[in-house]
């Protein structure tokens, strides 16, 4: 596949993915009556429901929207590693244009920065927590039962957005673009490093304990999440034109 299209859809899906987020957040917010619960669970299913549409519609071409998940492929031999740098330009440059367009549609400053406090242990920990759930999730179900890949990780998300005290970020796209926001979803520009860290921290304890645990099967990460005949062909580790 041309690299110009991969990178085309990381930049899409991604700008989609954070539109969603914090499109989501600024209209729970308005109705939630001061329960932030309520808007935690709205973008909860908006977030789910939205990249499991994503991950159906960019698959054949590139639906990672992760750098964790483009380092993952690249580990895997799934992804040249000349090509990981691109894909994580424009997953960045894609999420920040998502939360541009949020802003305006909810008519807040387009590139004010946000003053939300997301620091401490338990903060942390849960960015740990909710990127190693997704990194095992990706890897044990590829292995398990691949065809479920979209869905799996779709509902993770969702369910990692309300059980997780960070309420899973999981993606140094989504933490760097969402200092951009003045929305209830946003970060402090001084809480994105330590975030970052802590979920580079969890994706790589996931791959060391999730390869160890499906070491006898063969690498399957794919480097998008679609079954058919190209994922097939990825599973078995033939050439595949999925790989750029």
């Amino acid at each position: 596949m041309h690299l110009a299209k991969c990178l085309l859809s990381e930049f899409l899906g991604t700008a989609f993915l954070l539109a969603t987020v914090v499109g989501s957040g600024a209209l729970m917010h308005k109705i939630d009556g001061g329960n932030v619960a309520l808007t935690v669970m709205g973008v909860a299913l908006a977030t789910g429901c939205v990249l499991l549409a994503l991950i159906n519609t960019f698959g054949s071409i590139s639906a990672q929207f992760n750098p964790v998940v483009t380092l993952l492929s690249a580990v895997q031999k799934n992804l040249k590693w000349e090509s990981v740098a691109p894909y994580i330009a424009v997953q960045i440059i894609g999420a920040i244009v998502g939360v541009l367009v949020a802003n305006i549609m909810f008519e807040v400053q387009p590139f004010a920065m946000s003053s939300d406090a997301r620091t401490g242990y338990g903060q942390w920990a849960g960015e740990i927590i909710a990127t190693f759930g997704l990194v095992g999730t990706i890897i044990g179900c590829s292995r398990s039962k691949p065809d479920a890949v979209p869905t799996s990780v779709a509902a993770y998300v969702a369910g990692a957005i309300m059980f997780t005290s960070s309420t899973c970020f999981a993606n140094p796209a989504v933490t760097i673009s969402r200092m951009f926001t003045t929305t209830i979803t946003g970060i402090r520009a001084v809480d994105v490093v330590p975030f970052i860290v802590f979920e580079l921290i969890g994706a790589a304890l996931a791959y060391g304990v999730f390869t160890w645990l499906f070491r006898d099967d063969k690498p399957i990460v794919p480097d998008t999440f679609v079954p058919g005949e190209k994922h097939l062909r990825l599973l078995a580790n033939e050439p595949s034109d999925l790989i750029s």
